[in-house]
């Protein structure tokens, strides 16, 4: 089977556990504000590759993947759930550790035939990295032009499944950044078990050039990079959200 790839990169150190081979899949229905990778929005873009041949590449340099192992990211990966059932049935039979980033923007608990796949996948997978934009409703449709209700839920259905969950939040100066939202970020992620890392990063601006380069407009092209010296602050607020609703789980035992 084939999947429709954006690009892959054979050293990647921020994509979960030790260093990992990335796979950047094509297509994406999130809109992000400050995605620096709009040239993976459109579904019927980048290369055609197959499953085998990916693993050609992963086997290349294997010996330097010890710890690390295969994250698909993109774009959104669960855009191509199929592909991803191929891919990494292959990666388990070699002991492979795999890894999904996405947005869980494609979580439609009502899609009965898709949850069906989607089950199927989470048993091939042993690290979820979700990326939770914004915690509200109306601010998460003005920053992704997307809902955010199939994302939460999404996150409850992994803490259901027992799929390890790291959950990454990117903190953009006067967009992301209330202290208010950050708690309530916490006190929702806080309550689940299988919750095992919280990736706080700052907002930078390095995606403008690329939005130049495609003739885009970049809707944040006034917002200043997040100051990185706020950002042990902004997380500790999440992690008293967290703190705050498993207290209140303990207490109500």
């Amino acid at each position: 089977m084939s999947g429709r790839i954006h690009s892959i990169e054979t050293f990647g150190t921020v994509d979960g556990p030790g260093t990992r081979f990335v796979v950047f899949v094509q297509g994406c229905p999130m809109r992000c504000a400050y995605c620096h990778n709009p040239d993976t929005w459109p579904v019927n873009g980048g290369t055609e590759m197959e499953v085998s041949e990916i693993m050609a590449q992963y086997e290349r340099n294997k010996a330097f993947y010890n710890g690390g192992g295969i994250t698909v990211t993109g774009g959104e990966p669960l855009l191509q759930v199929d592909f991803l059932i191929e891919l990494f049935t292959e990666a388990k039979k070699q002991g492979v550790h795999t890894c999904i980033d996405t947005s869980g923007i494609t979580y439609k608990p009502d899609n009965t035939e898709y949850i069906k796949k989607l089950d199927e996948l989470m048993k091939l997978t042993d690290l979820v990295m979700l990326d939770i934009k914004h915690i509200d409703p109306e601010k998460h449709k003005d920053l992704t032009q997307q809902p955010n209700d199939g994302i939460l839920a999404f996150a409850a259905y992994l803490n259901e499944k027992e799929v390890p969950m790291w959950i990454r939040h990117v903190v953009v100066p006067g967009l992301t950044d209330d202290d208010k939202y950050l708690f309530d970020l916490g006190y929702y992620i806080g309550r689940f078990k299988n919750l095992k890392a919280l990736d706080v990063l700052p907002y930078h601006t390095m995606g403008k050039a690329k939005y130049e380069q495609l003739g885009m407009e970049y809707r944040l092209k006034d917002v200043p990079d997040m100051d990185k010296s706020k950002i042990v602050d902004k997380k500790k607020v999440i992690l008293d959200g967290i703190r705050k609703i498993r207290a209140e789980m303990e207490e109500n035992k």
